[in-house]
């Protein structure tokens, strides 16, 4: 059961790297530094460092106010391109408890993809339409909701792996039946 627990801990923060790159790595650190919920192995452990953690958090709340601002949000996710699937792909193989039984390289790649996914349905699929359909007004709030999700999955990855499952599969529905219920709707005549 360790094994399963960990790697759903894994691909739960990883994957919320890939809404906001900063939190869940931060939260891992934090975790790890301050309690017995978590334990880094080297070189991954460098993110106790008191240096780590507060550059993390500088790093956070820049990534935080870039992504409410018209047009630097746009800036932003680009940017977060290239960060959040290495984001996610550190914090895979950082926090996989069975990380001696999986090779680096596969842990990494998996981290990558889980936040690369992530990251891209955002950019290409949610953002855009809530910027289409808003005029962009309503991205600093869908920004915001991301962010709470981001740092409830990345506690609850931590604190209980199995309930993420759970959150994810709730998650996942609430967005295909959003997406589905959009799709539905008439398109009005112009």
């Amino acid at each position: 059961m360790d094994a399963l627990t960990g790697i759903l801990a894994a691909f739960g923060l990883s994957g919320s790297a890939g809404l906001n790159a900063y939190l869940p790595l931060l939260v891992v650190a934090l975790a790890a530094r301050y309690t017995s919920l978590i334990e880094l192995k080297s070189p991954w452990d460098t993110l106790e460092n008191p240096w780590v953690i507060g550059v993390l958090v500088v790093l956070l709340l820049v990534e935080f106010f870039a992504d409410k601002i018209p047009a630097v949000n746009h800036f932003n996710d680009a940017v977060q391109t290239f960060v959040r699937p290495t984001a996610g792909a550190i914090l895979f193989a950082a926090s996989a408890r069975v990380i001696s039984d999986i090779h680096p390289a596969v842990a990494l790649v998996l981290g990558l993809f889980a936040a690369g996914t992530v990251h891209a349905a955002k950019s290409v699929l949610l953002r855009p339409a809530v910027t289409a359909t808003t005029g962009g007004a309503a991205n600093p709030f869908v920004s915001l909701a991301e962010d709470v999700i981001a740092a409830v999955i990345s506690i609850l990855a931590i604190v209980v792996p199995v309930l993420l499952t759970g959150a994810v599969i709730v998650i996942t529905a609430f967005i295909v039946w959003l997406l589905w219920r959009s799709r539905r709707r008439p398109v009005p005549a112009r």
